[in-house]
């Protein structure tokens, strides 16, 4: 079914917006940068707890953060490791 006119194009599930959290890959329209979900589940956290603990996100947010994380893989790394050392 084609997207009517009048209706508005999906927000992009990962961003990079200058100036927004460092320009660091962000879920959508919010400032939840993806490399603080990926923490969380390296640390073992499921995606139920992460979606209570973030009630903004829903799971195609997830689905998009762990698609990004895992092809982005040297980027979440490097984005882990500056932020920890702040």
């Amino acid at each position: 079914m084609a997207r009517s006119a009048r209706q508005p194009a999906a927000a992009p599930a990962i961003r990079h917006t200058p100036g927004v959290c460092g320009g660091d890959a962000c879920i959508g329209n919010h400032r939840i940068p993806v490399w603080v979900l990926e923490i969380l589940r390296r640390e073992g956290v499921s995606d139920a707890e992460i979606l209570l603990d973030y009630p903004a996100l829903t799971a195609a947010d997830l689905a998009a953060a762990w698609a990004y994380a895992d092809t982005h893989r040297g980027e979440m790394d490097r984005s882990i490791e500056e932020n920890e050392q702040e």
